[in-house]
């Protein structure tokens, strides 16, 4: 399968301060993990570079004003302005140089969505993307731009086509549901940790889009300590209901992996299998509707050592069709385990009995089937009919 990674060191820049949550060594650890599995072939593969976003590609989402602002926020020695920009916050501070940093996550999301479906690639990852808390006029959560919004508004525009966006991340995707809220050609469909013990704090299955977008939000906020089986349950049957009703010609997947029961930010028990997993049946969804488009980001995952490497490399074996070995590489710990701040895994998946089972199990499980037949009443049914146009 021919696919392309979008990576490049000068992601890196992307970095509020030295103790943030929201840490790029993620991205070098997860990249060098892959490299040390075998898992980018050259023959098949293409790793490249990103480009920086131009301001007619952020203007298609943010306003100008905002821009504007981030662009000024980006001088040595600015200050933060307005608070209504959302930066300069402890989640989301300013640093020198933060406009070039987000606008080139951004571009890495666009080139990876175009090389896909121009036909140059079957898949990309976007391993820096994945900023789904950003909103048209306000950062939020680590999340200076919406790349995966830019992203989406360009398929739209350039391509006409209807997008499935999937969002698997442990917080809920509110920036980019509240861009496209109106919207019946684009879907979003965010499986979360429940916004009422959860940042940020929205997400519930009564929002469900405005005006001719009505239906075409679909939220499952689910239980603290929700694990595996729960969620990929919810998430096979759900995901071929959506693709059913709305016929999507491409799909976008957020790939967060904070659900992880490792992840300190998060108050769930899911493990390695699940971004396994469903990957696999985002591709399969893909395969049997978007004639295999499929474009994957990053996202949320504050594991940086323990889980992301494994969780990303994961998805990427899954989303090019790879069976990826399950011994992490010896050359990979003896690299990093000098700089790591904890021992680090000799598996790539978690065994199964690697955590012990939550007593409340079946009752969280039921608790999550209601929010899945909560939508099967309400955003299903008013999804219309659709004309293949792609």
């Amino acid at each position: 399968m021919k696919a392309a990674l979008v990576w490049d060191p000068a992601f890196s820049k992307y970095k509020f301060r030295p103790d943030h949550p929201f840490n790029p060594k993620r991205l070098e650890l997860t990249v060098s993990l892959m490299e040390a599995m075998g898992l980018i072939d050259p023959s098949e593969h293409r790793v490249v570079m990103p480009r920086q976003a131009t301001d007619e590609e952020l203007l298609r989402v943010h306003s100008p004003e905002f821009v504007s602002a981030v662009k000024a926020m980006s001088e040595p020695g600015a200050r933060p302005l307005d608070k209504r920009w959302g930066l300069g916050t402890d989640d989301t501070p300013i640093f020198p140089g933060v406009h070039a940093a987000a606008a080139t996550v951004v571009g890495g999301t666009i080139l990876a969505s175009g090389m896909v479906m121009s036909g140059e690639v079957d898949r990309a990852f976007a391993i820096a993307g994945g900023l789904h808390h950003a909103h048209r006029e306000r950062a939020s959560g680590f999340c200076v731009y919406s790349d995966l919004a830019a992203a989406i508004a360009c398929i739209r525009e350039e391509y006409d086509c209807r997008v499935l966006y999937i969002d698997q991340d442990a917080h809920h995707g509110d920036g980019v549901q509240a861009i496209f809220y109106d919207d019946p050609n684009v879907v979003t469909f965010s499986m979360h940790e429940s916004g009422r013990y959860l940042f940020p704090g929205t997400g519930f299955t009564d929002e469900l889009g405005v005006g001719e977008g009505y239906g075409y939000s679909l939220n499952v906020p689910v239980e603290p300590q929700t694990q595996d089986d729960s969620w990929l349950m919810i998430y096979r049957d759900l995901l071929t209901e959506v693709s059913e009703a709305f016929r999507p010609d491409v799909i976008i997947l957020q790939a967060g992996c904070d659900a992880h029961v490792l992840d300190p930010l998060t108050h769930l028990r899911c493990t390695t299998r699940l971004y396994e997993e469903m990957t696999k049946v985002t591709g399969e969804i893909a395969d049997r509707f978007c004639k295999g488009r499929l474009i994957a980001t990053g996202g949320g995952g504050y594991a940086v050592w323990t889980v992301v490497p494994r969780a990303w490399s994961l998805v990427w074996a899954a989303l090019t069709g790879q069976a990826a070995d399950n011994e992490v590489p010896r050359s990979w710990i003896q690299q990093w385990q000098g700089e790591s701040p904890c021992l680090l895994p000799e598996r790539l998946r978690d065994p199964a009995d690697a955590y012990p089972d939550v007593p409340r199990r079946a009752e969280i499980e039921a608790m999550n089937r209601r929010a899945l037949e909560t939508l099967r009443r309400t955003a299903l049914p008013a999804m219309r009919g659709w004309s293949p146009g792609f």
